[in-house]
């Protein structure tokens, strides 16, 4: 959820604002003025969360860079009310307890991925190409420039916070904020990478192959574990999740496993019965349409349609006949049919006896 529409704030807003912002809304939702309520409680925590995300300059910095999971958020359900969070809104401090220094997993990213038909059947390999934050080559995702390494925060000795004991209406309150001299990772970059200016990462596009498993359809997604963004200063890459998109085939459609084609046939086949060539995902096969065949009737071809998804066997075939009436009639072959009607004993009224013509004769006779 976006911390800025949390606290009630444009993305622009300054920190005073921000932090004005976060003030008004903590004491609206503060557990002690709503008890009882779990819903107020959810939402101060929503807003405390959004304060930790978007309330340090640096920590908003990486988020509106890299999202929240290169945020460095800390906090991770050390701190269910958020007292520190308040406080710390109040009297200096940022957030409560618990939280350990080091880089940040990256957030993860999706890629979407266009297919034919056969090849989300059978099952591909593919090369994708995406935009993503990779490693600075330069220095290896360090943040360092060539020669040099990170060093020890002296002001947190490492651990990435700074804690602090305050006395307040509450009691004895311990807070504990990430360190402002590392932004909590523990280290510090004594020289910084000119190419990455110390992040260690730098959007650049990268290459992956992607393995489609036979069977998946328009929708779901596959994730590649650990192939997505890479993390600043060395921190665990995200994942990829890329959603499958499957394009419209000529004259097949698909019903879960199962492939449907509908066949338009003239009257004369349906009655007289005909071959049919089904073009399928295995190559062209014949079926026997026979005599008698009425509209609608459905043929299955037993395997022929889909493998089923990481199980075994496939879907069928199901061709279904459309028989084509002739819209416009010649005299010769309306006469034909006429006569093939009264061979079979049907009775046949043409339209043009009941017309307007035919019932204006009939009242003057």
């Amino acid at each position: 959820m976006d911390p800025y529409a949390l606290l009630g704030v444009s993305r622009d807003a300054t920190q005073d604002e921000i932090k004005r912002a976060y003030r008004k809304r903590a004491r609206q939702l503060h557990p002690d003025a709503n008890p009882g309520d779990s819903a107020a409680e959810e939402q101060f925590k929503q807003v405390t969360h959004a304060y930790e995300l978007v309330g340090d300059p640096e920590r908003r910095r990486r988020f509106d860079q890299f999202g929240d999971g290169g945020s460095n958020s800390g906090g991770g359900g050390q701190d269910p009310f958020g007292f520190g969070d308040i406080f710390g809104a109040f009297f200096g401090g940022d957030s409560f307890g618990g939280r350990r220094g080091g880089p940040q997993r990256a957030p993860d990213a999706e890629a979407i991925l266009d297919l034919d038909l056969s090849e989300a059947a059978f099952g591909i390999t593919r090369r994708v190409e995406i935009e993503l934050m990779t490693a600075c080559a330069d220095c290896e995702g360090s943040g360092c420039a060539p020669g040099t390494h990170p060093s020890t925060c002296s002001d947190c000795g490492g651990a990435g916070e700074v804690r602090q004991v305050r006395r307040s209406i509450l009691g004895q309150i311990v807070t504990a904020a990430p360190c402002q001299r590392c932004s909590g990772l523990g280290n510090i970059v004594p020289s910084p990478c000119t190419h990455c200016s110390g992040v260690g990462v730098v959007r650049g596009t990268r290459t992956l192959e992607v393995e489609v498993p036979p069977g998946i359809d328009s929708g779901q997604r596959l994730r590649l574990t650990g192939r997505g963004p890479s993390a600043p200063r060395g921190g665990p890459n995200g994942d990829l999740y890329v959603t499958i998109r499957v394009r419209s085939h000529a004259t097949l459609r698909r019903d879960g496993y199962d492939l449907i084609q509908v066949c338009r046939i003239p009257m004369t086949s349906a009655a007289l019965g005909t071959h049919l060539t089904i073009t399928t995902l295995d190559g062209d096969i014949e079926i026997e349409v026979p005599p008698g065949t009425q509209h609608g009737s459905v043929f299955r071809e037993r395997g022929r349609g889909i493998p089923v998804l990481q199980g075994r066997g496939r879907g069928d075939l199901l061709v279904q006949v459309d028989v084509a009436i002739p819209q416009r009639l010649s005299d010769e072959e309306s006469d034909v049919l006429r006569r093939f009607a009264e061979m079979r004993g049907e009775e046949v009224t043409s339209v043009d006896e009941h017309g307007f013509f035919s019932r204006l004769r009939s009242a003057f006779q």
